[in-house]
């Protein structure tokens, strides 16, 4: 079951978000990092350049978070903006020790520790240990929130 059940978290305001829709290059599940290829979109990984959007529940045909979209399925990517909370997905076996912590793409999709040299996405807005045996869904902070980058400025 979902530790969330929405991907936006908030706070609600305007006509927030700004979304694209392609169709999915593979099974996607909401809270997954895509990136557009070919003009699809693609799970993103560890090779992943440049801009990377966030797959949302298919709220549209009344699906939660724990439903994939199939290959070819329409797919609502969010245009992550640096003052929203949002879900996304962690691997299993991903520990993440403190608040700030910086998250890049991993693989198919999901979030992982961030190293010296990768794209940070997202940083986290919550302690938690994924031993849960599959992805799970993570509190973040997009990349360019104020909030984490004066700490370091």
């Amino acid at each position: 079951m979902a530790r969330y059940s929405n991907i936006i978290l908030g706070p609600a305001r305007k006509t927030d978000p700004q979304v694209r829709e392609l169709a999915a290059a593979a099974e996607t599940l909401p809270g997954s990092l895509v990136v557009i290829s070919a003009g699809k979109f693609a799970l993103a990984d560890a090779a992943t350049v440049g801009k990377v959007w966030l797959a949302q529940e298919n709220y549209l045909a009344l699906r939660g978070v724990d439903t994939a979209y199939a290959a070819d399925d329409t797919v609502l990517g969010l245009e992550m903006e640096a003052d929203v909370l949002y879900a996304a997905r962690i691997a299993d076996g991903v520990n993440v020790a403190a608040v700030g912590t910086p998250m890049t793409p991993g693989a198919g999709g999901t979030l992982a520790i961030a190293g010296l040299s990768d794209l940070i996405v997202a940083y986290a807005d919550e302690v938690f240990n994924n031993n849960t045996g599959a992805s799970q869904l993570l509190k973040v902070r997009p990349a360019g929130s104020q909030s984490y980058l004066s700490a370091s400025a």
